[in-house]
């Protein structure tokens, strides 16, 4: 098959699974890639949580942080179904900076986030990524914003309605009605910029070689691995990432290493128009087609 080919029906896929997306496959080795509109802009919803670590870890190794430091965190108390870690603590927790980086980036602890946005705020995460050459990824807000959507007023059975504002209420210039859809208010990223960053992260030239690896450690520990990970991780490859879910955009980035020695970074950015919060078949849609990028590229690269 063509990639024009190609290309033409991975879009028609995305089409009838009601999605909207920007994808990038590269080959870390060769920067050869592959894509469907990486250029896009998308609010990051988690994925924010890999540049915080990033910029926390970067810190530490400038002795401006101590990484053994504990922080008195508050509880989340959430009973919304979603968020995970201490988000559902009942009771306040005194946990060390590092550990706060491995709740946040590899259970996606929003508390724990926040807990490190206290100590590292979003300018200044913006101005560390601009310091180690990352770009493209802007860091405005903390995770607290992103439990303060329309889907927080509604009770469970009438949630599709705040999926069905996320849907209805943008502009054509990608601003919002729902501030935390706005990209310019959000935190915001391309497919691009998160392969960028991955490919940084994995062949390190601006940014430290033992920060970088403290974050693809992080990445390889993800536990939440229902997205993409069915696509990309088996007994000949390890899967490395992080995800992003917020209203109607689901979003992951990550690595795959294979046996053979090949590496490829891969990230999809994605918004629904299907008003539900549980749509297993997007998910498995985004694998598929994130999936079959990877292997195009991989023949063709051949």
């Amino acid at each position: 098959m063509t990639t024009t080919a190609l290309l033409s029906e991975l879009r028609a896929t995305l089409q009838d699974s009601g999605l909207h997306g920007s994808f990038l496959v590269r080959d870390l080795d060769t920067g050869e890639e592959l894509g469907i509109d990486p250029e896009i802009e998308f609010p990051v919803a988690s994925l924010v949580k890999v540049p915080l670590a990033l910029a926390t870890l970067e810190r530490v190794r400038r002795g401006e942080l101590d990484a053994a430091m504990p922080v008195e965190v508050a509880p989340g108390r959430l009973s919304v179904p979603g968020p995970t870690g201490m988000s559902r603590f009942r009771h306040p927790a005194r946990v060390a900076v590092e550990d706060l980086v491995y709740l946040s980036t590899c259970i996606s602890d929003s508390v724990a986030a926040d807990a490190l946005f206290v100590l590292t705020p979003p300018s200044r995460v913006t101005e560390l990524l601009k310091d180690l050459g990352v770009k493209g990824i802007s860091v405005r807000h903390t995770m607290n914003e992103l439990t303060e959507t329309p889907a927080e007023r509604f009770e469970a059975a009438d949630v599709h309605l705040a999926h069905a504002l996320a849907i209805d209420a943008g502009t054509p210039g990608r601003g919002h009605r729902v501030p935390q859809l706005d990209i310019s208010h959000a935190n915001t990223g391309t497919a691009r910029a998160f392969v960028d960053l991955l490919h940084s992260l994995w062949h390190p030239t601006t940014i430290p070689t033992e920060v970088a690896g403290a974050v693809r450690t992080l990445l390889s520990a993800n536990v939440l691995r229902h997205r993409l990970a069915p696509d990309f991780a088996s007994d000949a490859a390890t899967w490395s990432s992080k995800t992003g879910t917020l209203l109607n955009l689901r979003h992951e980035a990550g690595v795959v290493e294979h046996t053979d020695g090949h590496r490829y970074a891969v990230a999809a950015l994605t918004e629904s128009s299907v008003a539900a919060s549980s749509q297993p078949g997007a998910d498995a849609t985004m694998g598929q087609v994130a999936r079959r990028l990877r292997d195009h590229l991989r023949v063709w690269a051949a």
